[in-house]
């Protein structure tokens, strides 16, 4: 009766230890895996010009991260050549340019007005000639004081210097669908279309185009061939 009972004891103790065991080989091997998958080299692919490249792991991911950017190349060239340069700074409305010279400048003061100015992007045109481009989200004060919306020669809606005419296009959007437009508008909103809408702020502007693209060809489209609920 002892003996059974020892055995039985014996028996709970190598299940328990075969248990333990089996869960430490299995930890075992998903580590070693896991550590191979961080640790192995990317492997190489040929590409569809036949040029072999490599697979994108962790490292060659943080190596894209930490690949300068398009202001960063430019900068480099900047300091490279040790040239002066004829240098602009160009704000870029939603509506409209300004363009202002800085005049010749050398290489470490280039440097030094994109470390003054970290917003501004830096590009070289053709020429040589350093562009520092800021983004505002605005008009212009030019667009301010003489844009208007109206109709193209080809019925789309653009933006104009001035009253709409054949040779102050700005901007060009989208075309419009005439018909729907002047079926589904008010007689006056249309007739306002034909000789011009003046916009003096980004709120009109925005309002204008957000009421006009209903009536762009594929949208007018799109509402034509969209079945009726009965």
């Amino acid at each position: 009766m002892v003996f059974l009972n020892w055995l039985r004891q014996l028996k709970k103790k190598l299940r328990l230890r075969r248990r333990n065991l089996a869960l430490g080989l299995m930890i075992l091997i998903i580590c070693t895996v896991a550590a191979w998958l961080y640790w192995k080299e990317p492997g190489t692919w040929t590409s569809s010009d036949g040029t072999q490249k490599k697979e994108q792991t962790v490292f060659s991911h943080q190596q894209a991260y930490d690949e300068p950017n398009e202001t960063e190349k430019q900068l480099a060239i900047i300091q490279q050549s040790k040239q002066q340069r004829n240098t602009f700074v160009k704000k870029s409305y939603v509506c409209g340019e300004e363009l202002q010279s800085l005049g010749l400048m050398k290489p470490e003061d280039i440097l030094q007005y994109h470390k003054d100015h970290p917003q501004q992007t830096v590009s070289l045109d053709e020429t040589g000639n350093v562009y520092f481009t800021e983004d505002i989200e605005d008009l212009s004060p030019q667009c301010k004081n003489s844009a208007y919306f109206g109709l193209d020669e080809n019925g789309n809606l653009s933006l104009f210097n001035g009253v709409p005419g054949k040779d102050n296009v700005i901007r060009t959007f989208f075309q419009l669908n005439i018909s729907h437009l002047e079926s589904s508008l008010p007689h006056d909103t249309v007739k306002q279309l034909y000789s011009g809408i003046r916009v003096t702020d980004l709120a009109e502007y925005n309002s204008v185009i957000s009421t006009f693209s209903d009536f762009a060809v594929e949208s007018s489209e799109k509402a034509a061939t969209k079945p009726h609920m009965q």
